[in-house]
């Protein structure tokens, strides 16, 4: 495998059964390993690197390939899950004083991207339709990410107006 797939598929991860449901599964923890060792605002600088990088080898290899958003390719569902994750955690604002929030903000940063990104509402959808190369097959899981987030900064939200 070149380094490039191993790159785009996550270190292999895209090959696993059910490679965007797999691939969540494997880069929850590390995304939060890296929440807690370099933070919120490298965690995102380095999901935008990853964005930005990921639009490019991916145009190369469906260059190369003739294919468009093969499924071994989970680099965007990392990156959109980190999004989330960095989002969410913003939220814990919100609920500091609870004991449960950040193993919520956790499991809803994962729930709620993956809602968004296999129901693929509105743009989400349009985009993933629509949009070829590189930039539709990240763009969709970045927005995907950022509705996931807004999601639960509102569940948060509504927690604390409940709790108060």
């Amino acid at each position: 495998m070149s380094l490039q797939k191993i790159f785009l598929s996550v270190g292999g991860a895209g090959r696993l059964p059910y490679p965007g449901f797999s691939s969540t599964l494997i880069t929850l923890p590390l995304g939060v390993v890296l929440l807690f060792l370099v933070g919120a605002e490298a965690l995102f600088t380095l999901t935008f690197a990853l964005f930005l990088i990921g639009i490019f080898e991916i145009n190369k290899f469906e260059t190369r390939t003739g294919t468009h958003d093969d499924p071994s390719i989970v680099l965007d569902e990392t990156v959109g899950l980190w999004l989330t994750l960095v989002i969410t955690v913003h939220g814990l604002a919100f609920l500091s004083d609870r004991p449960y929030a950040l193993p919520l903000a956790i499991f809803l940063s994962w729930g709620s991207f993956l809602l968004f990104d296999n129901w693929k509402p509105s743009t989400i959808g349009w985009i993933e339709r629509n949009v070829k190369g590189g930039l539709g097959v990240m763009l969709d899981d970045v927005l995907a990410g950022f509705a996931a987030g807004m999601l639960n900064l509102l569940i948060f939200k509504g927690l604390t107006l409940l709790t108060a």
